[in-house]
């Protein structure tokens, strides 16, 4: 099946598409070098049926398997290196968003001396970027038509974006069957992930009416599908709409970008001794930020409770942390109140998207506090 959304990325979605990676990769180069984490992709036999499909399709193959959960840039360094040393010409990343933003990254930090460079830069196109194709395995980031890439810079302790029309991927090959092994804890994180894509997309100061409609269907499928999700089911059709709803989230990060949680979550990445899921870290800010947000956008967040079946976006949101099991705050990660001056320090991006006008350090500070406790 083929998708047509407004991004460049063409997409290839349904069951067994995984197996079209070599035929689809083929047109943009010669010598591929898969990007992916240390184990799931081997245990689950997707890095071997990637592979064999890209050498079905005359490509060599070349594997760097040491990504972290959440990119480190010294890993896209080594990573960097490999691609150079074995002349790879397109870059497949094979994963959740964490690989794929891996992979994405690769692709375009091979004329700099480090990928350090380019963290928290908007990149102009360049002919020496390589091309990228996205096969997601988890159902949240959108990553797969998006262009931007989130590392972590070790030396800096920063995290942050790598954004630029380069950092696209050619292709996304969606296969909805690659998130059948998910444990439920990594399903639902992500799950969140792509409904906060879609709440963002929906109230943002750039929403367009094709965003909000994006949105609306991504927020029911989301409503129909999580608590089904969360009691552990996974059947072709679960999965094909989870697919579905964080590839309509993506398109509106593309599209409409994210709102303040998105900057406040990545710069919780500086604090170095804690490491929280994106999806999960959306989850710990959510109720803080509606409660300083809602006011700025009233009817859009009333519609969005409304598809969430309810007439408050409080309760609407707090049902779905607490049917995922995401009803936590800071504080039952090992953070404390220490860690806010941290957090503000590593805050990047650009804060205008965010329906509250004229956010501040006060502001932000208020939200990290008010985080702490459970909703």
């Amino acid at each position: 099946m083929r998708l047509e959304f407004p991004v460049p990325t063409h997409v290839v979605f349904g069951s067994g598409t995984l197996d079209q990676v070599g035929a689809l990769s083929a047109q943009w180069g010669g010598h591929a070098l898969i990007v992916c984490g240390r184990t799931a992709m081997r245990r689950h036999g997707f890095l071997d049926r990637a592979a064999d499909s890209l050498r079905r399709a005359g490509l060599s193959v070349t594997v760097f398997d040491r990504i972290s959960a959440n990119p480190r840039s010294d890993e896209i360094d080594e990573a960097v290196a490999l691609a150079k040393s074995r002349s790879c010409d397109v870059v497949i990343g094979l994963g959740g968003g964490s690989a794929i933003d891996a992979a994405k990254a690769v692709a375009v930090a091979g004329p700099y001396d480090t990928v350090r460079d380019i963290i928290g830069e908007t990149l102009t196109a360049s002919p020496s970027a390589l091309p990228v194709i996205a096969v997601p395995t988890t159902a949240g980031s959108g990553s797969e038509v998006t262009k931007g890439a989130i590392v972590t810079d070790v030396v800096r302790g920063f995290k942050s974006g790598i954004r630029g029309d380069d950092v696209f991927p050619k292709v996304a090959v969606v296969d909805p069957d690659l998130t059948a092994p998910l444990p439920v804890a990594v399903a639902v994180e992500t799950t969140f992930d792509a409904l906060a894509h879609a709440i963002e997309g929906y109230v943002a100061a750039r929403a367009t009416d094709e965003s909000r409609s994006h949105a609306r269907y991504a927020i029911a499928l989301i409503r129909d599908h999580l608590p089904l999700v969360a009691a552990g089911s996974s059947s072709p059709q679960i999965r094909e709409s989870m697919a579905h709803a964080a590839l309509l989230g993506g398109v509106n990060v593309a599209c409409a970008s994210t709102c303040l949680p998105h900057r406040l979550q990545q710069a919780m990445g500086a604090v170095r001794r804690i490491d929280v899921p994106h999806g999960r870290g959306l989850a710990l800010l959510y109720p803080a930020w509606l409660r300083t947000v809602q006011p700025h956008a009233k009817d859009g967040f009333a519609d969005v409770a409304e598809a969430l079946g309810h007439h408050d976006i409080h309760q609407a949101v707090s049902g779905v942390l607490a049917t995922a099991g995401l009803a936590t705050g800071l504080e039952s990660w090992g953070f404390t109140a220490r860690d806010i001056d941290t957090f503000v320090d590593g805050i990047s991006g650009n804060l205008d998207n965010d329906p509250t006008p004229d956010i501040d350090t006060d502001l932000i500070r208020h939200i990290y506090a008010d985080s702490f406790r459970t909703p």
